[in-house]
Order: structure tokens, then C-alpha cells, then sequence
């Protein structure tokens, strides 16, 4: 869905002429509706198409809203096999849009966001789930330091630092307590499993942050990449893996479908998959599943009070995000639900 543009057209004209392509006239700049984070923006400009993301504008959370790291990401693995968005300028000048932007590629395909794939058939929705699990699989693969991220975080530590930083996150954004919050904070905390390697985790992998080809089942570019780091694979793995244990309001997922008369891999199955391709035991890597899961549910009720609080600040990234903000104490009622299946 696209909406009327909240932002200096004559100013982003001319950053495009000095630092993009040569058009002639203005550019046209349509917004996209959707994403609870940074503004979005398609933009036409002579005869090429680019997307635009940029930071809200308003007071923001410390470290949120990373436009330069998901520029960063991009341009260091383009030349990798992980599909990306070609990157084309960052601008991180307040004086152009208010806020630091960035330009990239508009490519072209298909943006899923039932993760049932109403109208595909048994084959076209067992290739999607395998697209997407080798993707992943394929981005943990990739050597950070040969392409030249070797300082994009830290090495090892990484659910430890993110149970840390989310903790801070929820309390900076916090509007009422929640009993569940309080107990995975200190439940996480004390349970932190070993992290076996380190690799570029995406930090939000899901259906509808991939770009299919528009017939086939491949994948031609994986978005939003704000949350991106050096982390734990397994839990940038377990965070795709939710979609089988939540309802997350805006979209259909897993939770509850007839997986096998739909041809969609059970989770186990799923998990599996992503072992053979990653080199990983997957009886070992079930014993940890519940944690994982229940570390990536509080992770999401962080980010959903986040948007709870910028509709209360009136600067949120989409018009549904009280909607949102209702979401949060279900997450965390099922992020202690799981973190309890652990302790039985």
C-alpha cells in the first residue's frame, strides 16, 4: 500500500543528482505502507526505480533505526551468494531529509506475507520453505572478516549481550509491567547456552522480508537488515523458526495449520534442514530449542513495546502500530510459556 510522501522531494533530487545517477526533472516518491521501523519510499527517478529507507524522525531509542548498518551489510555481501539489493548512496546529512537516508536498488519479484502460501501448490510452498532455509543457512556461511565485517559486532557473547540490550530497550520504552517480561528477563539471564561460532546473523529473517522471483521459488533479495550483527546463528535461526509457535497479528503464520496437507516442513523437519546445510547436530540443537525460542519471543515483545512507544510519541513507521502494541503481552505470555516447557 503506498501513501502520501512526508518528505522534501526538491531536497532528495538534488542528492540524486550529485551522488546517483543523472536524471532529468524531479524525482517522484511514493511511500510504501507496511514495516513498523524505518520510513520506507519508492523512487522514480528518469528512467530507474530505487527504494529509499530512512530513520523516523522524532526521539529515538539509543542504537535503534541503523539506516548506515543495513547500508554497510548490503554492500559487503554483494558480492557474496546472499541476494541482496544492489546499494546505491547513504546520506547520514540531517540537512537533505531531516534524518539519515539510503538509496538501493528497487528489485523487482514478489514480497509473501501469509506464511500458509494460499494458492501455491504442495511443490511451490515446499521450494519456498527450502529457499528460505538455504538462504539462511548460506548467510551464516559467509567469513565476516573476508568481506570486510570484522568489526559489524562483537565475537561471541551474543544472546548474553542481546538479552543485556533488550532488557534496556523494553525499559526505555516501557509503558506498564508485565509479570512475564520481568521473569524471562531474569530466566534468560541465567541460562545463557554456550554460543558454538560466530557469524553475520540478519536479526529479523522472515517471509516478508524476501523478494521471491516473480514465478519461481528462488529468492532474489533479502531486506531490512537493520538488526543485522555478528551474533549467534543458532538464534538468528530460532527467530525465523517462530513463525511455527506465534500469531503475530498482521500475518498468517504456521501456528496451528495442517502442515502436512499443505507440504510445509514440520518445525523439527525444518530445523533439520538447516543442520545438514549448516553443518550442525540436530539433536543437540533441539535440546537448546526452547531456549532459543523463548529468548527470541522476549526479543520480539522488546521490539513490539518499542513500537507501542513511538505511537504513543506520535512518530511510528506505520499506522497499525497500536495494533502492535496490543501484541505484547501475548509475545511475552508465550515466550514464558516456552522458557517453562524447559524447565518441565
Amino acid at each position: 500500500m503506498l501513501r502520501a510522501v512526508d518528505l522534501d522531494v526538491a531536497r532528495l533530487s538534488d542528492f540524486l543528482r550529485a551522488h546517483v545517477d543523472p536524471f532529468e526533472g524531479e524525482a517522484s516518491v511514493r511511500r510504501i505502507e507496511g514495516g513498523q521501523s524505518n520510513p520506507t519510499y519508492i523512487v522514480d527517478a528518469g528512467r530507474r526505480r530505487y527504494v529509499l529507507r530512512r530513520k523516523p524522525d522524532g526521539q529515538l531509542l539509543p542504537s535503534a533505526h541503523a539506516v548506515d548498518r543495513e547500508f554497510r551489510v548490503m554492500r559487503a555481501l554483494a558480492e557474496s551468494a546472499v541476494p541482496v539489493p544492489r546499494v546505491r548512496a547513504l546520506c547520514e546529512d540531517p540537512a537533505v531529509l531531516g534524518t539519515s537516508f539510503y538509496l538501493m536498488d528497487f528489485v523487482e519479484g514478489r514480497i509473501l506475507d501469509d506464511q500458509t502460501l494460499p494458492g501455491a501448490t504442495l511443490a511451490q510452498r515446499r521450494g519456498i520453505y527450502e529457499a528460505l532455509n538455504q538462504v539462511l543457512a548460506t548467510l551464516h556461511a559467509v567469513d565476516h572478516r573476508a568481506c570486510g565485517l570484522q568489526d559489524f559486532g562483537r565475537e561471541g557473547r551474543y544472546v548474553e549481550r542481546q538479552v543485556d540490550r533488550w532488557t534496556r530497550q523494553y525499559r526505555a520504552s516501557e509503558t506498564h509491567a508485565i509479570p512475564e517480561m520481568e521473569n524471562l528477563i531474569v530466566w534468560l539471564a541465567q541460562r545463557v547456552p554456550q554460543q558454538q561460532r560466530t557469524s553475520i546473523v540478519h536479526g529479523d529473517y522472515r517471509l516478508d522480508n524476501v523478494i521471491f522471483h516473480p514465478t519461481e521459488s528462488s529468492i532474489v533479495a533479502v531486506l531490512d537488515w537493520e538488526l543485522s550483527t555478528l551474533g549467534d546463528p543458532l538464534a538468528d535461526f530460532a527467530y525465523h523458526c517462530m513463525t511455527w509457535h506465534l500469531e503475530l497479528g498482521t500475518h498468517r503464520t504456521l501456528a496451528g495449520a495442517n502442515l502436512r496437507s499443505l507440504g510445509i516442513p514440520e518445525e523439527r523437519e525444518y530445523v533439520a534442514m538447516y543442520c545438514r546445510r549448516a553443518g550442525q547436530d540436530p539433536e543437540a540443537v533441539m535440546a537448546q530449542w526452547p531456549y532459543y525460542l523463548a529468548f527470541n519471543m522476549f526479543r520480539l515483545a522488546a521490539i513490539q513495546q518499542g513500537v507501542a512507544r513511538r505511537a504513543l510519541n506520535g512518530n511510528a513507521a506505520n499506522s497499525k502500530a497500536d495494533a502492535v502494541a496490543r501484541r505484547v503481552v501475548a509475545t511475552a505470555q508465550a515466550g514464558w510459556a516456552m522458557a517453562r516447557t524447559a524447565l518441565d
